[in-house]
């Protein structure tokens, strides 16, 4: 699946380069999408950069300075 399908399936602004404000068993950890897998997102943490996780578009995961 591609970016594209995981905007219009998920209705969620996902695109390279969005910051996404991650809140499962914390606070709110802050990150950048870097790309996709599937119907995933990759995501690159701000305090962990060396790795990249893969979460899912709609849970716990807020999309930041994105107009509503």
């Amino acid at each position: 699946m591609s970016m594209q399908h995981i905007r219009d399936y998920y209705g969620v602004p996902a695109k390279r380069g969005a910051r996404v404000k991650y809140t499962w068993r914390n606070p709110g950890r802050l990150g950048t999408v870097v790309g996709s897998q599937s119907q995933y997102l990759r995501v690159r943490f701000d305090d962990e950069p060396k790795r990249i996780f893969t979460l899912h578009a709609t849970w716990e995961l807020e999309f930041v300075g994105v107009a509503a």
